[in-house]
């Protein structure tokens, strides 16, 4: 078996375990952009959670980068000029689709919403879209 092949899955699984987890032991959807706003605009006792969930994907993904050999993508070579606006448009999108792809994509799917499914499918349009758009008509590699 190719190595990507396995960090794809035991990556899955542990996204899958996670959000599992977290639901049936808190009660939350680990949605990622949920998760932040909760340290941004912060709730009396609703906090620590959320660090530790922040803080365990940094650590997860050093750990992973230390641990094995598997090279990535790197987005480096967009210009910031056109990354902070593109950030800027994300966190519109998940305002508007009332969460982000792993909160509607992993956790909603998973617990068969219709609203997640709809939600998911226009992620998916919409990256299929900016990705012809920046790729063939502006030629951003």
């Amino acid at each position: 078996m190719q190595t990507s092949f396995i960090n794809a899955l035991a990556g899955g699984l542990l996204i899958g375990t996670s959000a599992s987890l977290l639901l049936f032991l808190n009660g939350r959807i680990a949605g990622i952009s949920g998760i932040f706003n909760g340290i941004l605009i912060p709730v009396k006792n609703d906090v620590d959670w959320r660090w530790c969930f922040i803080i365990s994907l940094i650590v997860g993904a050093f750990v992973h980068s230390s641990l094995t050999d598997a090279v990535y993508y790197q987005a480096d070579t967009f210009s910031p000029w056109l990354m902070i606006p593109a950030g800027f448009l994300v966190g519109f999108g998940t305002r508007l689709g009332g969460g982000c792809t792993s909160g509607h994509g992993v956790c909603g799917l998973g617990r068969l919403s219709i609203r997640s499914l709809v939600a998911t499918l226009t992620f998916i349009a919409s990256a299929m879209i900016t990705l012809f758009i920046t790729r063939h008509l502006l030629g951003f590699n």
